[in-house]
């Protein structure tokens, strides 16, 4: 649409009087009104690189620096030592005509600047040790030091000043690169409870070996890249584990997240997308304008890294013969939707000015009540991105390279994100909320196959009834990262954007604007034939994952709390406890950690299942006493604990193993014990979903708006996928996946062990109550 502005601001004719120039006024507004917005996009980042570039200091300090040298000078002082003048003396300016005072005014300019440079680079460089201090993650709480009591001081002073989204990502530590010995160790630990006694003694032999020959050597080529790159895992993560990936992502990459419990804001589709729309953009103006607040380690003052929000939008990954390649584009104006078969181009700009909700409501309903039907081929198209990745780079190179379909293409990948309006309903609702609950996980999971584009950074799902969800590709961002924006997203759609007593968004509509730009394709014969094929991989997949989510609701971290225990800790002990009784046995154990304490950190691997886990899980089992079992659990909470902060502080195992995995890759050779290592399955994949990173409302106030969080599909063919969700102070969701072509795991069963496992945890650590409580409670009652 605006190529088709632009081509019609001028329009002329040549008269036998020469020519009659006719100009389109409106257009031109549009044209010169859409340049005005680029070009103040244009200095608000450029003001942003100064304000971020000087950080801990501020751009108005130079003037502060220069201001005391001058008046210290007046005062017949010489605070530069000489250099002032020695600065003068070098300055090219007999061809500038200046006077002796304007050439001492000038070398007074040069020192301060320079004097104010090497004090921002100061700053910068003790706010970077401060940062590189994670002590005080170890000491225990209510127990804190005085040197970490002076540190938190420190940095409070050194960072007091509001940051932009990016004024830390400077003085971010680098990831350090972990001593092989320590790795090792720590290791052999981790499996120690899931071995024989032979077994575990083969794996020692094994690396020790390793240690002493090939380790050392690969270790100081992962030394030499950590001080070369920013971060020694974050690319090669990135490309091997994600990118490489030549099957299916959707499932087994991708993951979702829901909507609100309880609450569905308007039943009216439009309206919801548009105000989800809406809220999008307006958290994509803040990363843009980098007046997002900067994450930071909940209850502290340490920021957490940002680079993972900038490909937050119009990002998209694009198909490769042996990688994908993750393409992102500055700006767009537009959307993608998809609607029964029919994708469609919605500019939600206009003139430089962002289309109120109402305006948003009015093109979606456009599209709804449009009644063209799909082109052939079009309607399952999306198809591509749901199965292998090899033959939808060949289709994509050969079909989609050139032409109509190559703009069409241009335009979905483009796009700000990907907006699916789906013709079902879905939530938690009718006879059967806890199936409905299960198909609505589902559904944003995988939904038909193909009418998501599991490319797009993230995808939008508005259902018919007003309920709505996404679901994202992981490679260019951890769920963190997208549960902020989600939480952003449902907040102000509910609270600050609303909707009037009849269900639509508020504001005005232009009913001038130009409808949604329908896409076009030409889908020859043998693209429609390798649809069919992705779509049959896709289908078997999608039919094979058994989900199911509940929200557990006999009490919470607040009740946990109480019995000065950390949440986390608590659950996953009781993911233990469940498994053990599900599988009669121990797992290899993965939970999500973060180390965006570093500078473009993502996660690291906690190995929750220990030694001390396994012998309070064997404790309960066995029916051993309460007080046992209750100092068994302190020791494997604690355990669980430290093994957290490890994984946070940069000293984890499996993203050093891992990179050390990649540099023999490269020099050729293989190791035995690195071989085992990478190919061990993690039967048990856990993640907990964080909640409340923005203060957008007061749940206690509004406990209705209860988010369900998100889930993924199971890591191994024979494991589990767990996400869960600690909401307030008393709930906490779950969301379990495995695969239905393994007979002996079932998501139904494995959640009610969880919710079992929960109980008795609760009931083990409450200690038994006198006889003298128990009658002074009934007189009580």
């Amino acid at each position: 649409m605006a190529e088709a502005h632009q081509a019609v601001a001028f329009q002329f004719t040549i008269t036998p009087e020469g020519i009659d120039l006719r100009l389109s006024y409106q257009a031109l507004s549009q044209i010169y009104l859409s340049g005005l917005r680029s070009w103040k996009k244009r200095i608000s980042r450029m003001r942003n690189r100064v304000i971020k570039g000087v950080y801990p200091a501020s751009p108005s300090s130079w003037l502060f620096v220069v201001i005391a040298i001058l008046a210290t000078m007046y005062m017949r002082s010489d605070p530069s030592m000489g250099l002032i003048a020695k600065i003068q003396e070098h300055l090219p300016v007999s061809s500038l005509s200046l006077s002796v005072q304007g050439q001492t005014m000038l070398s007074v300019l040069v020192f301060s600047t320079l004097l104010w440079l090497s004090l921002i680079l100061t700053l910068r460089f003790c706010l970077k040790l401060l940062l590189s201090y994670h002590r005080w993650m170890f000491e225990q709480h209510g127990h804190i030091s005085t040197t970490t009591k002076v540190w938190v001081t420190l940095v409070r002073l050194l960072s007091g000043r509001k940051p932009l989204l990016y004024s830390y990502q400077t003085s971010l530590p680098c990831l350090p690169v972990p001593p092989i010995k320590d790795t090792l160790e720590r290791y052999l630990e981790s499996v120690r409870p899931l071995l024989s006694g032979p077994g575990f003694q083969r794996m020692t032999v094994l690396a020790a070996q390793f240690e002493n020959s090939l380790g050392n050597r690969l270790q100081r080529y992962l030394k030499l890249k950590a001080l070369w790159a920013t971060n020694y895992v974050s690319d090669w993560w990135e490309e091997y584990i994600y990118l490489r990936g030549r099957g299916p992502i959707m499932v087994n990459s991708n993951y979702y997240g829901m909507d609100f419990l309880y609450v569905t804001p308007t039943p009216i589709q439009a309206a919801r997308a548009g105000n989800t729309i809406t809220a999008l953009l307006l958290y994509r103006r803040k990363v843009n304008s980098e007046q997002l607040t900067p994450s930071r380690v909940p209850g502290t003052v340490i920021p957490l890294c940002a680079a993972q929000c900038e490909r937050m939008f119009n990002t998209t990954r694009t198909p490769g013969e042996e990688t994908d390649v993750l393409q992102h584009w500055q700006d767009s104006e537009f959307v993608a939707v998809y609607h029964r078969g029919r994708y469609f181009r919605l500019w939600v700009y206009k003139a430089g000015r962002l289309l109120s909700p109402r305006e948003i409501e009015y093109q979606i309903q456009r599209i709804l009540d449009d009644p063209s039907p799909p082109g052939p081929g079009e309607d399952r198209l999306g198809a591509l991105t749901a199965g292998d990745r090899v033959p939808w780079c060949a289709v994509r190179k050969q079909h989609f390279s050139s032409g109509v379909n190559k703009r069409s293409l241009d335009c979905i990948e483009r796009a700000a994100f990907f907006v699916t309006l789906d013709d079902e309903e879905q939530g938690m609702m009718g006879e059967d909320p806890v199936g409905n609950l299960d198909r609505y996980a589902k559904s944003l999971l995988h939904g038909k196959c193909y009418d998501r584009w599991f490319d797009k950074s993230f995808s939008v799902v508005v259902y018919k009834n007003g309920k709505n969800g996404l679901n994202a590709e992981h490679s260019w961002a951890d769920a963190p990262t997208v549960a902020h924006l989600w939480e952003f997203t449902l907040a102000t759609d509910a609270f600050q954007l609303g909707y009037t007593e009849d269900g639509h968004c508020k504001g005005e509509v232009e009913r001038s604007l130009p409808p949604p730009q329908r896409l076009t394709w030409d889908i020859p014969v043998e693209v429609q034939e390798q649809v069919s094929i992705s779509l049959s991989v896709a289908q078997a997949l999608a039919d094979d994952v058994d989900c199911h989510v509940f929200p557990f609701r006999d009490f919470g971290k607040g009740r946990i709390k109480k019995l000065k225990i950390s949440p986390d800790a608590f659950i996953q002990l009781a993911l233990q406890l469940a498994y053990y009784r599900d599988r009669k046995t121990f797992c290899l154990t993965y939970e999500a950690s973060m180390t965006r304490l570093f500078r473009e950190g993502r996660t690291e691997t906690v190995r929750s299942c220990s030694n001390e886990g396994c012998a309070f899980v064997k404790a309960v089992e066995s029916g051993e006493g309460p007080e046992h079992c209750r100092r068994l659990f302190r020791l494997a909470a604690e355990k669980h604990q430290n093994l957290y902060r490890l994984a946070m502080t940069g000293s984890g195992i499996d993203r050093h193993l891992f990179c050390l995995y990649v540099v023999s890759k490269y020099l050729g050779v293989e190791s035995p014990f690195l071989t085992e290592v990478l190919s061990e399955p993690w039967r048990l994949s856990t993640s907990q979903t964080p909640v409340q990173q923005l203060e957008l409302f007061d749940m206690k106030n509004h406990p209705d708006f209860i988010s369900l969080g998100g889930g993924f599909g199971p890591v191994a063919d024979d494991g589990y996928g767990v996400s869960y969700i600690i909401v307030g102070e008393d709930m906490i969701n779950y969301h379990v996946s495995c695969k239905h072509s393994f007979s002996e795991t079932d998501s139904h069963r494995f959640g009610a062990q969880i919710s079992r496992a929960l109980l008795d945890l609760l009931s083990v650590l409450t200690p038994a109550k006198s006889e003298n409580s128990q009658a002074q409670d009934k007189k009580q009652q």
